[in-house]
């Protein structure tokens, strides 16, 4: 502990405390492992859950036709976005209580119940209705701790960073999103390869789960060895958490505005792998490769807009990147479906990810630079939770319902470029964070 800190509140904060920016030191790579592994978990879990929706429907959701079960299916999976704003208010608020470090051993243990709990549920066939009121269960965990999970880690890697580096540590959050999804893509195009149609459906779909478990172990260790960031000057600070929020109001809209526009574009990626195949006619192991592509472009163009926005500003590398994205979406969509083939989806999918992942990236940065270290964690849960519960739950059921609506495959990207005009909006509102020193 440096010098002339005084010892915080809670005594499980008085171990380790990392001193202010201009005394830090490079972070260890396993400490940024460790915080972005939840996140890691959560998303690897959603995209494996929707390579394999329809036999999860067919084990614990029989209908009386297949589109049934897998409604069913997807309906349980969505559950789990109502979870995420109460999870964000109650947990980010423990994390600007009690520590960063307490609140991401909470949610990983949380995300590892929930993920444990599908892959291990006996069918429907086994133990009749309780097998889907245990896997709706377990989405709720899932929701509520990756609700409570993205404040507390990306407040983490913003107060810990070296100075200058902030935008770099904060775009691990999500470059960790874009490793998870590519990881998902290759476990599913092994298990579609290797296994028989009748094998997937009765045991296989449960083996891709239970693969993401294996970097618990590793992450529980890690956290509980991590340095905890919040300032004793920010716990002893006057006045409630809720009033100082209420402070930063305008903030918090601008950080939810901003939310809307990468959460509808990153769902649109995602949805690629469903719309190769529905709307496309594309084979399933093409559409998995452009899963697997779009989380590569996601980490690597993530890492590199960090980068960026620590040499360039926040505001320039969350902005022009939007643009780009409102202008060419249409157009590339438009293209693809003009001409559908196996290399026109994968660089449409890619040129969507690339632009989304370097404007997101500066914004992971920009919103805790923004906000106190008091109210850091759950400013960022709300707004994160919020923006991912009402499009990112509902951005893959509004495309599907607007090209069947309207008959025009393109209506994806459309829905892409006007949330993408609210979001640059917001942007241009937001003040420049970069340089700035942080609140306690």
């Amino acid at each position: 502990m440096s010098a002339g800190l005084a010892s915080p509140a809670d005594p499980a904060l008085a171990q380790e405390i990392v001193p202010p920016a201009a005394q830090r030191q490079r972070m260890p790579p396993g400490v940024v492992v460790a915080t972005v592994a939840g996140n890691a978990l959560e998303f690897y879990d959603f995209v494996t859950y929707a390579f394999f929706a329809v036999y999860i429907g067919q084990a614990f959701f029989p209908s009386a036709t297949p589109m049934g079960s897998l409604l069913l299916s997807v309906a349980a999976f969505g559950v789990g976005f109502f979870a995420r704003p109460v999870g964000g208010v109650l947990i980010g608020a423990f994390a600007d209580r009690h520590g960063r470090r307490s609140a991401m051993l909470l949610t990983i243990t949380l995300i590892t119940l929930g993920t444990l709990g599908l892959a291990a549920t006996p069918s429907y066939a086994s133990i009749g209705v309780a097998a889907p009121i245990i896997v709706v269960l377990c989405r709720l965990v899932q929701g509520f701790a990756l609700g409570g999970e993205v404040g507390p880690a990306t407040a983490f890697l913003i107060e810990a960073a070296p100075e200058g580096r902030r935008g770099l540590y904060a775009s691990w959050q999500l470059a960790s999103q874009g490793a998870a999804s590519a990881v998902a893509g290759l476990v599913g195009v092994a298990m579609y390869g290797s296994l028989t149609p009748e094998a997937m459906a009765s045991w296989g779909w449960r083996v891709p789960f239970l693969v993401g478990l294996l970097l618990v172990p590793l992450a529980l260790y890690l956290r509980r060895r991590m340095p905890e960031t919040l300032q004793a000057t920010a716990l002893r600070a006057p006045g409630s958490g809720s009033a100082l929020l209420g402070q930063h109001r305008r903030l918090l809209v601008l950080a939810f505005l901003l939310v809307l526009g990468g959460t509808v574009s990153s769902y649109v990626v995602n949805y690629m792998t469903t719309y190769a195949i529905t709307t496309l006619k594309m084979s399933p192991g093409v559409a998995l490769v452009a899963a697997i592509v779009g989380g590569s472009v996601t980490l690597c163009c993530a890492l590199l807009g960090g980068w960026l926005s620590d040499r360039f500003g926040r505001r320039p590398t969350m902005l022009w990147p939007r643009i780009l994205a409102a202008i060419v979406t249409v157009p590339a969509f438009l293209l693809l479906v003009a001409r559908p083939s196996a290399g026109m989806l994968l660089a449409v999918s890619g040129l969507l990810a690339a632009l989304t992942a370097i404007s997101g990236a500066a914004c992971f940065a920009a919103l805790p630079e923004l906000l106190p270290g008091r109210v850091r964690a759950t400013g960022i849960s709300i707004a994160y939770a919020l923006g991912v519960t009402l499009f990112g739950g509902t951005t893959q059921l509004l495309v599907t319902w607007l090209i069947a609506a309207t008959g025009n495959a393109a209506a994806p990207a459309w829905y892409v470029a006007g949330t993408s005009i609210v979001t640059i909006a917001a942007m241009l509102a937001l003040p420049e964070s970069r340089g700035r020193l942080l609140e306690d």
